[in-house]
This record gives structure tokens, C-alpha cells and sequence, in this order.
């Protein structure tokens, strides 16, 4: 008997559409996802980011709504709002923003204009476009300032950014980025801040997952206004939140609506609410932990097998991976990695000499295959696949790439995927 379709009313409407769902439902079954930014949601995420609230306008805030029949959407938006405040410990949290980057313009357009100097981590040394680099729309409208990190150890050298900040006087600084592999000290960025009089930014939309279960500090004591998405190691839906002091709440409520966006995505704000219903569980606790635990058991192993890991190893859960010394270029890697069914992505490492489309670097984490169940026994046998990846993609061996294919998938077969078909 042939099995009912997966979406039916889909398959029935749109065959094409569904058969292409269908086969990102196979791929993210039979591979491993290590790009740090990807994660699995709960079939609960999915069922709440795919309900009726998609049929709502809901301009405004609750309480404060353009449309009327807002009765039900307000609930859901409190819901989600009490949710994020009680699980950061915050005074004020806005669930509206679209997503991370429309997040971060909300915070300058609250607090800064055009032609301030803002301050951030260089994108090339694990900084995020929105920081104030040269090809955003935040370095072309603000001027940006970046501090980076030491060539010798691959750390934040903190005198070299109280220095640059003292001299630059910035409205804003940022910390927080996209590959950055140590635990940031959010303690000493808002001693730099308080001591330059710029307002701090934390941009933690790679680590929320990790702070909400204990496996990160937290910036709330130190940050004048945190910025985040819901995904990577939160396991929401695709969107972001701003969180704050309350005495910044009016500026960045008027920044999101009516500054940038229309109505919010309501469908979306459902999914949040529940993944931070998730992340409140203890079960999350040990989740962000077993992500960490398998992120340092993960750079340990890749040590041994002779790769040069950025400041050494990693203390979250992503791992910087420099492959000069092996002699292939990290975008070549990355390829042939995903023909090995190992899903990562090439990066820029600190003073890359390659030019970013085609860096020396590959960028790997361990969010999506801890949300499968795999845990620190695992690692050598990923750091084994990813040597042997990399070792085939240098002599151009695509009979061990697709060997690989298989072993992976064999073993992604026993630990099924969150929110994937049985």
C-alpha cells in the first residue's frame, strides 16, 4: 500500500512544490547538518508556524492595534513576550522583528543617526555585516569602527578595543558575531562602553540557545540592549527578538513598527512562543550543554588529527577550522564535504589572505546533530569523516566522498531528526 503523502493538501495542489519539500526533508534526514546557524524545530515549532494566525493583520502592538479582531493575536504575542522576558531575565522583549539583521537596524534606527560612528567586530574576523562593515547598509549609512582579534592567538585582544573605543567615542558597540568559537566577555565590553559612553549592543543570535540554557553567560547585567534571532541554538522559527532595560523599551518598540516593518509575522510570533516554552524545560538545559560538550569533544579530536582550529578550539558550539596547513582551500572543502553528506560551510578565518568568496576557512557546529542525539562518543568518528573529506578532496578522490555519503547516512538513520518524517 502506498503511504499518504506527508502534506497532502500540498501534494494535491502543487505536486512540483511538494516533491521539492520532500526532498529537503530526505536531505536533512541523510545528512549531517554542522553549519552552526541550522537547527532542527519541533514538529510543535512547525505546527505552530504553520497555523491560521498566518491570516491575520495585526499592525501595532497588543492592546494598541490598526485592525480590529485582534483578540486571540494579542494573547499569542503576550504569550510569547512573558516567555522571552522570564527566560533572559529581562524587562522588555519585542518578538516582532523578521529576522536577525532587520533586528539590528531597529537598534540604530532607535538610538543613532545617519553619519554616527558605530563600533563592531570586523566581519573577516568573525564580526556580522550589520556591525558596521563597509558592504552593509550599516557601514554605508553610519561609520563604522572594527576591532578584531589577535593574529597570535586568535582572542580579543580587550586593551586594543578600549583603546580604539576611548578614541572613536562610538554611539554604539557590538560584540557578538557569526564565527566566533570562545565565550565573549560581555562584562568586559560594557566596562568599554560605560567607560566611552556608547551604548552596548549584544548581538547574540548564535548563542541564545546557549545562554537561555545556562551554557553561555548571560549579557543581561552588562548589555544596554541584546539582539538575537530565534533559530540557530534557540530551535525556533526563522525570526528575532529585541530584549532590553526598560528604559529603552519605547525607542525600540517605535523603531520595529511603525520604524521599519508593517505587521508582524503572527504565525511566526506562535512558533517563538513555543520554542521558548522548549527552551524553558530542563531537558533544554542539558541540550545547550551536550551541544558545548560536543562542540569541545569535536575540536579535540579535529586537533589530533592535525587541523589548525582558530584560538585553538572552542568553548560554544561552533569550531573555526584554518586549512592553509592542509593545502585546500576552504570552499573547495566545504563542497566536497557536502558530497560526503557533511553539510558546512566555507568562511574567512583572521587575516585571511583569500578573498571571502573563496576563503581559507571552514565553519563547523554541532547545534543540528546534538538536537539528533548524538553525543561527545560520536566526535571521532565526525572529526574521521571530515579528515578524510577533506584528505579526498585534495587528491580529487570521489569514490571515499561517496563512501562516506553512505557511512553517514547509515548513522543518521538511527538518530532520526526532530520535526522530520519517521
Amino acid at each position: 500500500m502506498t503511504p499518504a503523502p506527508r502534506h497532502p493538501a500540498l501534494s494535491a495542489t502543487d505536486p512540483d512544490l511538494a516533491a521539492l519539500v520532500g526532498a529537503e526533508e530526505r536531505l536533512q534526514a541523510e545528512t549531517l547538518r554542522m553549519i552552526p546557524s541550522e537547527n532542527y524545530v519541533s514538529s510543535a515549532v512547525l505546527e505552530a508556524s504553520g497555523t491560521v494566525l498566518q491570516n491575520k493583520y495585526s499592525e501595532g502592538y497588543p492592546g494598541r492595534r490598526y485592525y480590529e479582531g485582534q483578540q486571540v493575536i494579542d494573547q499569542v504575542e503576550r504569550l510569547a513576550v512573558d516567555r522571552a522576558k522570564a527566560l533572559f531575565g529581562v524587562e522588555h522583549a519585542n518578538v516582532q522583528p523578521y529576522s536577525g539583521s532587520p533586528a539590528n537596524l531597529a537598534v540604530y534606527l532607535a538610538f543613532a543617526e545617519p553619519g554616527d560612528t558605530i563600533m563592531g567586530m570586523a566581519l573577516p574576523m568573525g564580526g556580522h555585516l550589520t556591525h558596521g562593515w563597509s558592504v552593509s547598509a550599516t557601514g554605508r549609512w553610519f561609520r563604522g569602527v572594527q576591532y578584531g582579534v589577535r593574529q597570535d592567538t586568535g582572542l580579543i585582544d580587550f586593551d586594543a578595543v578600549r583603546e580604539l573605543a576611548l578614541k572613536e567615542r562610538p554611539k554604539l558597540i557590538f560584540c557578538g558575531g557569526t564565527a566566533l568559537p570562545r565565550t565573549i566577555d560581555f562584562a568586559a565590553f560594557g566596562e568599554i562602553a560605560q567607560e566611552s559612553g556608547a551604548l552596548l549592543v549584544a548581538d547574540v543570535s548564535h548563542i541564545a540557545g546557549l545562554i537561555a540554557g545556562g551554557a553561555h553567560p548571560s549579557p543581561v547585567p552588562y548589555a544596554d540592549v541584546i539582539s538575537t534571532t530565534t533559530h540557530k541554538t534557540l530551535r525556533g522559527p526563522r525570526g528575532a527578538m529585541l530584549l532590553s532595560r526598560e528604559e529603552h523599551a519605547k525607542a525600540l518598540d517605535k523603531a520595529v513598527f511603525p520604524g521599519l516593518q508593517g505587521g508582524p509575522h503572527n504565525q511566526t510570533t506562535a512558533g517563538i512562543a513555543v520554542a521558548l516554552h522548549e527552551a524553558a524545560r530542563p531537558s533544554f538545559r542539558e541540550y545547550a550543554h551536550a551541544v558545548v560538550a560536543n562542540a569541545r569533544a569535536l575540536a579535540d579530536e579535529l586537533l589530533a588529527r592535525g587541523f589548525d582550529l582558530v584560538s585553538g578550539g572552542t568553548d560554544n558550539h561552533l569550531v573555526l577550522i584554518d586549512l592553509t596547513p592542509k593545502e585546500v582551500p576552504g570552499k573547495i572543502a566545504a563542497k566536497a564535504l557536502d558530497r560526503a553528506g557533511i553539510v558546512v560551510n566555507y568562511n574567512t578565518v583572521p587575516y585571511d589572505t583569500r578573498k571571502p568568496f573563496d576563503p581559507s576557512g571552514i565553519r563547523v557546529g554541532t547545534p543540528s546533530l546534538t538536537s539528533r542525539g548524538l553525543t561527545t562518543a560520536h566526535m571521532a568518528t565526525v572529526a574521521d569523516w571530515i579528515d578524510r573529506a577533506v584528505r579526498a578532496a585534495a587528491e580529487g578522490d570521489e569514490p571515499t566522498l561517496t563512501t562516506i555519503r553512505t557511512e553517514v547516512a547509515t548513522l543518521m538513520s538511527t538518530y532520526p531528526a526532530p520535526g522530520l518524517p519517521a
